[in-house]
């Protein structure tokens, strides 16, 4: 009798957008950096619970309205809830008021805090086109060109590097794999382990660095052929009514977390 087939985990996907059309999709890209950037100010200035749970709120209609779909999501390895709940018990060990929970609450915010983050920028990879956001921070960082800041080839650097990413992520996971299918000497002695070992890193790391040059070089006759860097940087898209009408529900929604968080719950 066989037993139920282990479901298959679901890996972590950055910088690809789930397919769709909906009124996140649609927003600038430059609005969703705003967002991400007030909201992430807002939560190291005052990480209480009504602000956490505002940001909360925000990434969660924000994914209703996408329609972000459950697969979407990484499966969470067994080890990292057995690392939450160790620091947990720590944390809990170290008392503190109230009731000596202090330090288990304080760990809970923390680890709310870093799961809200980590919402705020899979909402923005899961939306958003990376071709959009090199014109959007272009756009932003208008006012630094006054200052001679060179915005526009920081705006080249940061899509080549938003572009180049995924790519060889999936040419390091190809390289693994093949490293895994090629049989392997048994170590004689813990002196012929580590000299395996080191020699598997070599072979792995001087693959890696070719594979990066050659898709450098294709990436760069790429940009070549159709215009260069400069075109990376330009876009006509630009703010419209909706992305005002989202800044100001976030704000509306934030300004609302902070006077509960001064007012009613007390500075932390």
């Amino acid at each position: 009798m066989t037993g139920q087939p282990r479901s298959t985990p679901r890996p972590v996907v950055l910088l690809r957008p789930v397919p769709g059309d909906s009124a996140v999709h649609r927003l600038w890209a430059g609005t969703k950096l705003i967002v991400v950037f007030g909201i992430s100010v807002l939560l190291t200035f005052y990480p209480g619970w009504a602000t956490i749970g505002a940001a909360a709120v925000l990434v969660f209609g924000a994914a209703a309205i996408a329609r972000i779909p459950r697969g979407a999501l990484p499966t969470v390895p067994r080890w990292l809830w057995v690392l939450l709940v160790v620091g947990g018990a720590t944390a809990a060990m170290s008392g503190g008021d109230p009731a000596g929970f202090g330090g288990l609450l304080y760990f809970l915010r923390i680890t709310a805090l870093s799961f809200v983050l980590l919402g705020l920028g899979a909402m923005v990879s899961w939306t958003t086109n990376v071709a959009e956001i090199a014109p959007a921070v272009a756009v932003l960082g208008k006012p630094l060109r006054l200052l001679r800041i060179p915005i526009d080839d920081w705006a080249v650097a940061l899509a080549l590097a938003l572009r180049a990413f995924p790519m060889l992520i999936d040419e390091f996971r190809v390289l693994y794999a093949a490293r895994r299918l090629r049989p392997r000497a048994r170590p004689r002695s813990r002196r012929h382990r580590r000299r395996l070992w080191a020699r598997e890193a070599i072979d792995l790391i001087t693959a890696a660095i070719t594979v990066t040059l050659r898709r450098a070089d294709e990436m760069g006759d790429a940009i070549t052929a159709r215009g260069g860097s400069g075109q990376i940087s330009a876009s006509p898209a630009r703010p419209r009514l909706a992305d005002l009408s989202t800044l100001v529900i976030v704000a509306v929604v934030c300004g609302a977390a902070v006077a509960l968080e001064l007012t009613v719950l007390g500075t932390t």
